[in-house]
């Protein structure tokens, strides 16, 4: 067998240029934006996707350009002046044009943060926490978080990055206050429902006094019909006797036609005389 001998300055190019080859393509990940250094110095930055650079020269650092959080948690004080221990949270997004300048400027997304993000958050969070009693922190957690937004948003106003939905993670308050304020709740609430019953009470109240006066209003109603029916029935009967009072004036032969329809058919018992005459009794005797 014949051994094929091949010259070790051929290997090493070959390997040079597979190496060459592979550190001349990179790819920057989704949701990120690529600063290509060249010995160290940030030239340019690319969008997501495939790239060429140069080997050994270029170099290439990744900046997330997608929605980051951070989170703080601090000691404060309340209006009353009582200790509090606060955690809040902030959502934070680098501009994508400015991300080469971001990195120019700080370095990347870690120094940015300690250096400009995080202490203006705490200073924004410091600045509103002491405006509000704890009482108002606990059940109006909506003003502060607006209070601690506005005045983050004033602060990083100069910075290429957009900051938004605050939130109030936690509030630790001294145990005996907290205690405080559940026995303030508890009575608030009883007092509520005391206030509910006796609404219901009055309503109910008021109910069966409407219900009372509908009914007297009714009976009161029919009272003024009967009396108006009775008093057109005696106005109608007056007319009649009237009408007949006429009629008798005008027509003596009824006051005849009565007498004959009211005529049982039989004869008087008794007939009047004249002044001289007495009684006569036209009734038969009866027989002993």
């Amino acid at each position: 067998m014949t051994k094929v001998n091949i010259p070790f300055k051929k290997i090493a190019l070959g390997a040079a240029i597979v190496i060459s080859l592979l550190g001349s393509v990179y790819t920057v990940n989704e949701g990120h934006i690529g600063i290509v250094k060249r010995f160290s110095e940030a030239k340019t930055q690319v969008n997501p996707g495939l790239h060429f650079k140069i080997p050994f020269i270029d170099s290439v650092e990744e900046i997330e350009v997608r929605t980051r959080k951070n989170e703080e948690k601090m000691a404060s004080s309340t209006k009353e002046q009582m200790p509090v221990t606060i955690s809040v949270s902030v959502n934070w997004t680098v501009d994508k044009a400015a991300a080469l300048d971001l990195f120019r400027q700080y370095g990347g997304l870690s120094q940015f943060e300690n250096r400009i993000l995080d202490p203006r958050f705490r200073s924004a969070t410091k600045d509103v926490i002491p405006q509000f009693d704890a009482e108002k922190l606990i059940q109006d957690r909506a003003s502060a978080i607006q209070a601690i937004e506005a005045n983050l948003i004033e602060e990083m106003k100069n910075f290429p990055v957009t900051v938004d939905n605050i939130q109030i993670e936690d509030i630790k308050l001294p145990a005996k206050y907290l205690t405080s304020i559940e026995t303030k709740q508890t009575e608030k609430n009883l007092a509520d429902a005391e206030k509910h019953k006796l609404a219901r009470q009055n309503l109910e109240a008021q109910r069966d006094v409407n219900t009372a006066k509908a009914k007297a209003d009714g009976i009161r109603l029919i009272a003024i019909a009967e009396a108006e029916s009775i008093r057109i029935k005696g106005l109608a009967e007056a007319e009649s006797i009237t009408a007949k009072a006429k009629a008798l004036v005008n027509n003596p032969l009824i006051v005849k036609l009565t007498e004959a329809q009211n005529w049982d058919g039989k004869l008087p018992a008794t007939i009047l005389g004249s002044s001289n005459m007495p009684i006569l009794d036209m009734r038969e005797k009866s027989k002993n």
